[in-house]
């Protein structure tokens, strides 16, 4: 059992079975991780799985191990989420226009 760790881009997430789709960033790997007895933390605070869904950039720690969940081949089990809102800037709002004439 070989345990990964990393940054990874969250690409989809099924909060009712906690199954994570993530790709390693740089390489664009793709895992299908089961995440239901990962700890999962937001700036070292604990938090809510389904906190999750509003990231793009996690670091996750799992074993990697193949398996089924719910009919689903997953590539290992996330051990450790964690979640740093300095990765993950809030979307800016756009310039407010300036009207007026040239």
């Amino acid at each position: 059992m070989a345990v990964e760790a990393g940054k990874f881009r969250l690409l989809s997430v099924s909060t009712t079975s906690k199954l994570l789709l993530v790709s390693r960033i740089p390489d664009k790997t793709k895992f299908v991780l089961d995440a239901a007895t990962a700890k999962v933390t937001l700036d070292g605070k604990p938090a809510e799985f389904s906190a999750l869904s509003q990231f793009s950039v996690i670091n996750v720690k799992f074993d990697q191990k193949k398996s089924a969940k719910m009919g689903i081949d997953i590539d290992g089990v996330a051990t450790e989420i964690r979640i740093s809102t300095p990765e993950n800037p809030k979307p800016h709002a756009e310039p407010a226009k300036i009207s007026g004439t040239p």
